[in-house]
């Protein structure tokens, strides 16, 4: 039988407080999972996401906690079946349990007893968001983890993965703003309040500014700004002429998709939508 967890803010709090240092795993090919606990050490706590099956190859023997979001339709492996799939991803004893993860919107919880027995959580990130994230937006579930932490517990949160960068086998969603989510990390990052692999100390205008010390700051974020302007006005050409070369190809791509059945998620925001419009 599924056991209830933390539901508290203070009870995770008092959780992540007890181990020297947390890894954030995103679900990435950035993500380098080659001497991961080497690296980090045994005494971490290894926090991995959703549909970690993608980048657990065998089962994971370390300390873990995974973390499940919410949808409108409950979390999203339950509601996709693939609890059981996620679970096998972890050594038996390794994993802590579930923090089933809402920020927003119309995420609704999950039981406990949708978790095929793991020990389950509930934590709601959304008040930790509001007058802070954009509002047209929800953040993802690292973020909305990373900047809980970080306020917590400063560079003792490490982030393996969080590119944000497209790539064959991963999305990006854009029901997120990834933008201000890169910003706000480099900004953590370089201020020492998360500890991010691979993050510059010495970004390009810094070392234009150290190179050029007489020309104002502002002069060269204008400059820098002006480049960006035209180089995504061009990228802007570039997927206009390939919108029109790939139309019919889009058509008849959605022609298939209006063919498949609705999902369980879609089928409530429909009913959600109608009931609106009745009122």
């Amino acid at each position: 039988m599924a056991a209830n967890w933390h539901a508290s803010e203070d009870d995770w709090r008092a959780y992540f407080s007890a181990f020297p240092k947390i890894v954030l795993v995103a679900n990435s090919d950035a993500a380098d999972m080659s001497g991961l606990r080497e690296r980090h050490g045994a005494d971490a706590l290894y926090v991995f996401f959703n549909k970690a099956y993608k980048v657990l190859t065998s089962p994971f023997e370390g300390r873990a906690l995974l973390v499940a979001r919410s949808s409108p339709a409950g979390a999203n492996i339950v509601y996709r079946k693939e609890v059981g799939t996620v679970l096998d991803c972890f050594a038996p004893g390794s994993l802590d349990g579930i923090l089933n993860l809402i920020c927003g919107g119309e995420e609704a919880p999950s039981p406990a007893s949708d978790f095929c027995g793991a020990k389950v959580g509930w934590f709601h990130a959304g008040p930790l968001m509001t007058d802070f994230y954009p509002q047209t937006h929800l953040p993802t579930s690292g973020f909305a983890l990373a900047v809980f932490l970080s306020d917590m517990m400063p560079s003792r949160v490490v982030l393996e993965g969080f590119s944000a960068v497209r790539s064959v086998r991963w999305k990006l969603f854009d029901d997120h703003d990834w933008t201000f989510e890169q910003t706000v990390i480099r900004l953590l990052g370089r201020t020492g309040r998360l500890v991010v692999p691979g993050l510059s100390d010495r970004p390009p205008l810094v070392r234009i500014a150290s190179r050029y010390p007489d020309i104002p700051v502002e002069t060269i974020a204008l400059a820098s700004e002006e480049v960006l302007a035209t180089r995504l006005a061009s990228a802007n050409q570039a997927i206009d002429r390939l919108f029109q070369l790939t139309r019919v190809n889009a058509g008849f791509d959605g022609f298939l998709r209006r063919l498949k059945p609705k999902t369980r998620k879609e089928r409530l925001q429909g009913s959600k939508n109608r009931d609106g419009k009745q009122s």
